[in-house]
């Protein structure tokens, strides 16, 4: 049976969650081609990440914490609307945790290139034009040049001494880069953490794995994180191993329903791996 990119590579992350028995006998009884060699998939990354559907805007994060030119400019066009990440990815701001050298990406590789400084920011400095945002695009030109661990430490500062406007707290509460503390002291309303949530801030890669779908999409999107994320990608993988272990198993029948229904199916991965073995 010939299953879709997209099927296959879910596939491929869920039988990298079992031994490698299992993973060949249940390839060959899907039809499923062998895993590529990470020097395979790295060439091919360019042509593979244009999933259907936007990822969430922490798996961009996840991605541009391995600090990785070539994997910066890769993601880059899925920053076309966080004026912020792709101004830090221009001028090579490191989001790995306690880098601080650069990570120059080099010339014509990212097209389009910074976005213009803003003007409040040039007359008022990063808090003076942060505080002066009365309107929610003002509030995001001024957000965009908060690009640094010191300006994070500034923001957070500021805010300590007199709350920030709302526009302001909104704008940096849905950057995915925003240290966590920050944006529990912007809100913590249900509300509030749901928009958050709603604006592609994910917890982490298991919170991704276990309440996001459709299941297809998640799983393709983990299976490149394997490449792109890999330190990441592993709470993922340790989410979701337990279900695999307990609902598929080394059972042929479980995996042929999965193969058969992945792709059609809008749940989560959890979900879809409890809805296979049950079938089955």
């Amino acid at each position: 049976m010939r299953h879709s990119d997209t099927v296959q590579q879910a596939l491929g992350f869920l039988l990298g969650l079992t031994d490698e028995d299992t993973a060949a006998r249940i390839r060959a009884r899907a039809g499923l081609p062998a895993p590529q060699s990470p020097e395979a998939a790295r060439l091919r990354l360019e042509s593979v990440w244009t999933w259907r559907q936007r990822v969430p805007v922490s798996v961009v994060l996840w991605v541009l914490e391995q600090d990785d030119p070539a994997l910066n400019a890769v993601v880059w066009h899925h920053l076309d609307t966080d004026a912020g990440l792709r101004r830090a990815v221009a001028r090579g701001v490191p989001f790995g945790p306690g880098r601080t050298e650069p990570v120059p990406v080099g010339p014509g590789r990212l097209p389009g290139g910074e976005p213009a400084i803003p003007e409040s920011y040039v007359r008022l400095g990063l808090v003076g034009a942060l505080r002066a945002a009365a309107t929610m695009p003002a509030a995001r030109e001024a957000g965009s040049m908060v690009l640094t661990r010191d300006d994070w430490a500034a923001v957070a500062a500021a805010d300590a001494e007199h709350p920030l406007p709302g526009y302001t707290r909104w704008v940096l509460s849905v950057r995915p880069d925003c240290p966590p503390a920050l944006r529990a002291r912007f809100g913590s309303h249900p509300k509030f953490t749901h928009r958050v949530r709603q604006a592609g801030v994910l917890a982490g890669p298991a919170d991704y794995a276990r309440d996001h779908g459709p299941a297809a999409h998640v799983l393709e999107v983990l299976a490149l994180g394997r490449l792109m994320f890999p330190t990441r990608v592993r709470d993922a993988e340790d989410a979701l191993r337990p279900l695999v272990q307990d609902h598929l198993g080394d059972r042929e029948e479980a995996w042929a329903v999965l193969a058969q229904i992945a792709g059609t199916f809008h749940g989560t991965a959890p979900e879809l791996v409890r809805t296979a073995g049950a079938i089955a």
